[in-house]
């Protein structure tokens, strides 16, 4: 499918993953409306194509106040990418006590459900729009973790939540499939986020040692890649693709 000519949703656009796809589609030509908080708002680049709107991905009236911008644009929403997220670490069981409820509560709220809120309120625009010559619609991707495979120690909350969105991907495609639009997910590994990033070199490094080939981080440049790709390849669809060097996490 060509975006050239169309508009793309993208969700925590203000930095990470989300920031560094804004730009990449921004740069091949899509109009880009980029959702993240109002903080996250204030503080994101200022990318030609690119307009920022703050919104909370689990409150649908905020996500309905997006996709007006998407309408303002004049053209077809033809791609929507859901970066938007949380990553707490907290054990069940520790020296602080219990597992706080509301945390992981918070945490399948903002993960899980926030991607399918903005996936069920795109589908439908997407679902009214002309197919293009191959009848399709558009495309959805979200995004998951490694974490939802092998989650680490504390990481039950985060676990839990990026295996409900992988156990999303191929039940929506199938349910959007008569819409002409496909749902994928990407699931990364250690990526070079600015929250990574802010750690230091040294912590950086040492995660680095773990990756088995290339051994460093990714690059979140390199899920803008990965998303670019999915949506040109048509055949690909309801599947999650690992984005990790081969990484298979250890418990901690």
């Amino acid at each position: 499918m060509r975006i050239d000519n169309a508009t793309a949703l993208v969700t925590g656009a203000a930095s990470g993953l989300g920031a560094a796809t804004a730009a990449r589609l921004a740069a091949e030509g899509t109009r880009v409306i980029g959702l993240d908080l109002p903080k996250g708002v204030e503080s994101a680049p200022a990318i030609e194509n690119v307009r920022y709107v703050a919104a909370d991905v689990t409150n649908p009236s905020d996500v309905a106040v997006a996709l007006d911008a998407v309408r303002e644009t004049g053209r077809p929403l033809r791609l929507v990418v859901n970066c938007a997220g949380i990553a707490p670490a907290v054990r069940i069981l520790s020296s602080r006590g219990v597992h706080d409820l509301n945390v992981f509560r918070r945490t399948i709220e903002v993960n899980l459900v926030g991607t399918f809120n903005v996936l069920r309120l795109a589908a439908e625009i997407i679902a009214d729009q002309d197919p293009d010559e191959d009848g399709q619609r558009g495309v959805i991707v979200n995004t998951a973790s490694v974490a939802a495979y092998e989650g680490q120690i504390g990481q039950a909350a985060y676990a839990a939540s990026k295996g409900g969105v992988v156990s999303l991907t191929i039940a929506a495609a199938r349910d959007l499939a008569r819409s002409g639009i496909r749902v994928n997910t990407i699931a990364p590994g250690i990526v070079a986020t600015p929250m990574l990033t802010s750690l230091g070199e040294e912590v950086g490094a040492s995660l680095a040692k773990s990756v088995p080939f290339p051994a460093r981080l990714a690059r979140p440049e390199e899920y803008a890649d990965l998303v670019s790709m999915i949506v040109a390849h048509d055949y690909l669809n309801g599947e999650t693709i690992r984005m990790d060097a081969a990484l298979r996490m250890a418990p901690q």
